[in-house]
């Protein structure tokens, strides 16, 4: 049977039956979970076919193919109009996408997936309409039918009228049926048809009459498929059993045989095909009667794998090889190959092969060296090779050649000893052939050849070879010359072998040796090895920078196997000098120091000639040098320079070689003068035992600044007292151990009744000022001063403060020596426990942390020196809120008019009614309007009323610390009625207005930006008020700083303060009070933020 490949894109000659023809499909698997369905779409649209695969049992991704008819693959037509596309999520996802559909388009369609040994596949078919087709079930036929006489339909083309009884009707559609598809031209230009391809579209779509079969009532399906060795059943289901049946194969009659078996089953006739092989892959067909249905059987040939590998071989030469190999199938065809290329197996070949079942040999009787190589047999499923190795039998060494060491000039004796003893051979030396000579005889002897060398020299050391013929293995040896290794000193012009260099240069230090082999040479300086260079016949030590540490003695010392040999060299590098040491500086001046050093640890190799000194401002980097010539002492005194700004001073020490590197920089030094000496020192005051001085600053400070001062102090009639004037006097006293920074000082510790002398000098870093004296001897003796209280303004009059506030009160006062103070209140003692008293030399301070109305009193203060005394009163007021009005009562009603009288208050809070708060409240609501404030009098008409409301009233007293905390309420109510007419007022019940919530406006789903605030909004009814609680995804929002909730007259709102994407999804808002609940819900979704291209 014949096998016919389908178009992707229909021509204009393609006749319209191809496309209808059924697709043979092979049996099926289970791998389609989902399989594609047919569709019908319109020209111009988009359509996508889906197939799905269960990847539970899979290891890897299943292979899928998209077929158009019969063997058409596309895959190679994907583009514009066709995507394939393939997805997985625990399932394989395989999509066909169609885009901007043709009417060529439509057809049968076919996938095909395969993994392993399973296979499924799966047909389905498009169709393709024109927009605003109508119905297929149209009479097509009768719109095309054409009389003979009719004038033609092409455009613009006219006929003449013929006789209408000219001819029968012409059914073109039927003409149309019935032609060959090369034909539909030329009957469409004789019936003038000038849409032919929408006609053939249209004989498309008009569903064809199948005819029944009265043979069979189950034909054989369009194609089976079976694996190669395997058995498959074709079956057909007769309508009329006693029909004779024929099976046949590509068209030649099956005959029953052990491979083709007919099996009947009722009206089932069944041929099963035993061990299927390539020659069963063809087309099949069964006739009953003359009715006939085909079918194509498909064998998959499975690969003939190897199962057992070949084996590595190796032998000898005239032995026999024998490869074997076991493959998965019988008489599988197989290929050997040796080194790639196929061997050849004809009758003169070398190689032989044979199979035995699944077996396969590759065998030659007679190896040669030649055979060796790697050799591999081939088969469909896999590839094996092995290695095979072919030697020459073994060559016996009795004795082998040994590695010698031989001095210089002694003979060199080679012996060895190997079976077969007839086997001729050469000797090589670092692969050179040897020739004998009159230095160098070769014998050989049976088993037994030996090379001899009379007399040794340098280039008879090397590697030496002994190569029996017709054998790949050798003897070899190695013959090393040695001779001992010897330092040539004499050849160098060096003093005492010293070598003399200046500090950075190079030195390159070449001496001539001798050894062989090549010594080992080392340098070293004491236990130190220094790196240096051996080549050719000397060795030499480079020192790329020369420094002092390179001085000493080096030892040359030369090794190899003959023997070791030595010599020593000095060597000496001279160098400037070491940085001295910092100089110290001993003594600072107004512009001028003091300074010394120590020479420098080391000179260098060469006495030190002198030394430079420099100097620079500490801020600065620029240094000056202070002397050009040399200073042979380690003492100098820099002077000119700036007081008061910090100097640093550097040594450089100078030898033959020349200056070394700079000394640290001393410790920064300011050049400094001492002040002048304070002014106007007088006495302050005098007791019994202290005398206290005071005094201004020096009138010249300078730039050392001022530390403090020094007082001091001697007795009148002491030498010192006489040269008062003197720097420095013998019995002066130091009355402060440590400077003040003070103008005034106390002296302490004198004797009562003694005189003395006190001066006070000004220091400052540079020293002590010259000393400022008093006049006059002082007379140690306290004078009395009655005492005095300085009340504060602020204190004469009455000191008021509230309740809880603190009280803190200064009193200064004045006595000598230091008075007593002692407080009353009210003539009695203060308690320490409710008040804080300190008392000074100068003031006294009363303290009250937390005042209370019991604190309110007269306090008196006392100040007494001796028999002096001073007194003074302060008057403390702790003032409270007042108490409320004791009793309110109604006076009188009259029109919309209201007099209230009431009494003051029992408790004023200690301070004077300043006035009354008065407020009212209709008895429907409570809710209270204040009338008015700060009231003094105590009654009141309340005026403009409402006629039929009831009225209470309540009053607030107020002092200078507020209104009362409580309010006094009239017991009774006023009613205000109109005036000649008695109002009844009917009784009402009271309306139920509580109500369980509802929601009257919705939460609605929302889309926010990520970044900027959402809120949420929604209203809900209820009484009593209900609590509303927002929640998340069915979880409560409680202290998130993200969220903000209000509620406002009934109206809920959640704000969301610049959400993220992980701030989507439900939210609910649930309003709950005692008579129910209820609850909305919306979905919020936070898109990413818009990012705006500039």
């Amino acid at each position: 049977m014949g096998r016919k490949d389908s178009v992707w894109s229909l021509g204009e000659g393609q006749p319209p039956e191809d496309l209808d023809k059924p697709i043979d499909t092979p049996p099926l698997s289970t791998l389609l979970i989902e399989k594609p369905q047919s569709r019908t779409i319109q020209v111009g649209g988009d359509v996508t076919f889906i197939a799905k695969v269960e990847a539970k049992d899979l290891l890897r991704k299943p292979t899928v193919k998209w077929f158009k008819g019969k063997w058409m693959d596309l895959a190679s037509k994907t583009g514009k109009h066709l995507q394939l596309k393939e997805t997985f999520d625990r399932i394989h996802t395989f999509e066909m996408l169609i885009i901007k559909a043709k009417d060529n388009y439509a057809g049968n369609y076919r996938c095909e997936v395969t993994y392993k040994d399973k296979f499924d596949s799966c047909s389905f078919d498009l169709e393709v309409q024109e927009s605003g087709q109508g119905s297929q079930n149209i009479d097509i036929r009768s719109a095309f039918k054409r009389r003979c006489s009719q004038t033609s339909l092409v455009p613009g083309a006219t006929r003449e009228p013929k006789q209408q009884d000219e001819g029968p009707e012409v059914d073109v559609w039927e003409i149309l049926k019935k032609a060959r598809p090369d034909e539909y031209e030329k009957i469409a230009f004789m019936y003038g048809i000038t849409d032919l391809r929408g006609l053939l579209r249209r004989m498309k779509k008009i569903p064809k009459e199948e005819k029944k079969s009265e043979a069979f009532a189950k034909k054989l399906e369009p194609a089976y498929q079976a694996d190669k060795g395997g058995k498959i059943r074709l079956v057909v289901d007769l309508a009329d059993p006693t029909v004779e049946l024929k099976w046949y194969k590509n068209g030649q009659e099956i005959r029953p045989t052990p491979k083709y078996i007919f099996e009947h089953k009722g009206t089932q006739r069944i041929m099963v095909i035993n061990n299927c092989s390539m020659n069963d892959d063809a087309a099949y067909s069964v006739a009953a009667g003359d009715e006939k249905c085909t079918t194509e059987l498909f064998v998959k040939e499975l690969p003939v794998k190897i199962v057992k590998e070949l084996e590595a071989v190796k032998t000898t030469v005239n032995e026999r090889i024998e490869l074997e190999c076991e493959v998965s199938e019988e008489g599988a065809q197989v290929k050997w190959m040796k080194n790639g290329v196929e061997v050849p197996t004809g009758v003169r070949s070398r190689y032989r092969v044979k199979a035995e079942g699944t077996k396969h040999y590759l065998v030659i009787d007679d190896a040669s060296r030649e055979d060796t190589g790697t050799y591999s047999i081939m088969a469909t499923g896999g590839t094996s090779e092995a290695h095979v190795q072919v030697d020459l039998k073994p060559l016996k060494i009795y004795q082998d050649l040994q590695d010698m060491k031989v001095l210089l000039g002694q003979p060199i004796k080679l012996h060895c000893e190997i079976y077969p003893g007839n086997v001729p051979g050469r000797w090589y030396r670092n692969g050179q052939l040897i020739q004998p000579n009159d230095r160098m005889n070769i014998i050989h002897r049976n088993k037994v050849h030996r090379l001899e060398i009379l007399t040794s020299t340098l280039h008879d050391a090397g590697d030496y070879t002994f190569v029996p013929e017709g054998y790949s293995q050798s003897l070899s040896a190695k013959i090393h010359i040695i001779d001992p290794p010897r330092v040539h000193l004499d050849s160098l012009n060096f003093p005492d072998n010293t070598v003399t260099i200046v500090a950075g240069n190079k030195l390159r230090l070449e001496i001539p040796i001798s050894g062989e082999p090549a010594p080992r040479v080392v340098w070293m300086k004491g236990e130190r090895v220094r790196l240096s260079e051996t080549y050719g016949d000397q060795t030499s030590l480079t020192i790329d920078i020369t420094e002092r540490e390179d001085t000493g003695n080096y030892k040359i010392v030369l090794q190899n196997e003959a023997g070791e040999a030595s010599a020593s060299v000095k060597i000496k590098v001279v160098d400037i000098p070491d940085a001295p040491d910092a100089p110290l500086v001993t003594q600072v001046g107004g512009d001028w120091c003091a300074m010394q050093w120590e020479p420098p640890k080391y000179d260098g190799g060469s006495p030190i000639l002198g030394y430079f000194i420099e100097r620079k401002k500490k801020q600065s980097s620029r240094w000056m040098r202070l002397n050009f010539d040399l200073i042979k002492e380690t003492t100098f005194e820099p002077k000119k320079m700036i007081e008061g700004v910090p100097y640093e001073v550097r040594i450089f020490a100078v030898n033959a070689i020349g200056v070394s590197k700079p000394s640290e920089p001393s410790k920064a030094f300011t050049p400094l003068a001492v002040t002048s000496e304070p002014t106007m020192l007088v006495v302050d005051d005098v007791t019994d035992t202290t005398v206290t001085v005071k005094w201004r600053p020096p009138e010249t400070i300078g730039a050392a600044g001022l530390d403090g001062y020094l007082v001091e102090y001697c007795i009148e009639g002491s030498e010192s007292a006489e040269t008062v004037f003197l720097p420095v006097g013998n019995d002066w006293t130091v009355s402060n151990k440590e400077l003040t920074e003070k103008t005034r000082y106390t002296i302490t510790g004198l004797t009562p009744g003694s005189k003395i002398l006190v001066r006070v000098r000004a220091i400052n870093a540079a020293g002590a000022s010259a000393p400022r004296s008093l006049q006059h001897a002082v007379l140690v003796k306290e004078v009395i001063e009655p005492p005095k209280i300085r009340v504060p303004r602020h204190l004469k009059q009455t000191y008021t403060r509230k309740v809880g506030e603190a009280v803190n009160l200064v009193v200064p006062f004045m006595g000598k020596p230091r008075p007593k103070v002692t407080w009353l209140k009210e003539g009695k003692p203060i308690e320490q426990t409710h008040v804080s008293i300190r008392n000074t030399d100068c003031d006294s301070i009363i303290f009250i942390r937390k005042a209370e109305r019991s604190h309110s009193g007269k306090y008196e203060m006392t100040v007494q020196v001796e028999n002096h005394t001073d007194t003074a009163i302060i008057d403390i007021q702790i003032v409270d809120l007042p108490g409320p009005p004791q009793s309110v009562t109604i006076e009188d009603v009259w029109g919309g008019n209201v007099a209230l009288v009431w009494t003051p208050p029992k408790d004023n809070g200690n301070a004077p009614i300043t006035g009354y708060t008065i407020q009212k409240a209709d008895k429907k609501t409570m809710e209270w309007y204040t009338c008015i404030e700060h009231y003094h009098r105590t009654c009141i008409t309340i005026t403009e009323l409402v006629v039929g409301n009831e009225y209470f009233f309540r009053i607030y007293s107020e002092n200078m610390c507020g209104l009362s905390e409580t309010a006094t309420q009239t017991k009774k109510s006023a009613l205000i009625v109109k005036e000649g007419k008695q109002l009844k007022t009917p009784e009402y019940n009271d309306h139920d207005f509580k109500e369980a919530p509802k929601f009257t406006q919705p939460l609605i789903n929302t889309f926010a930006i990520a970044g900027y605030n959402a809120t949420l909004n929604c209203s809900v009814r209820a009484n009593p008020k209900p609590k509303v609680i927002w929640m998340k995804n069915k979880i409560v929002i409680l202290d998130d700083p993200r969220y903000r909730m209000f509620s406002n007259q009934g109206v809920c709102t959640l704000e969301i303060r610049k959400p993220s994407p992980y701030d989507g999804g439900m939210y609910t808002c649930k309003a709950v009070n005692d008579l129910g609940e209820a609850q909305v819900d919306c979905k919020l979704e936070v898109k990413g933020q818009i990012v705006v291209a500039c």
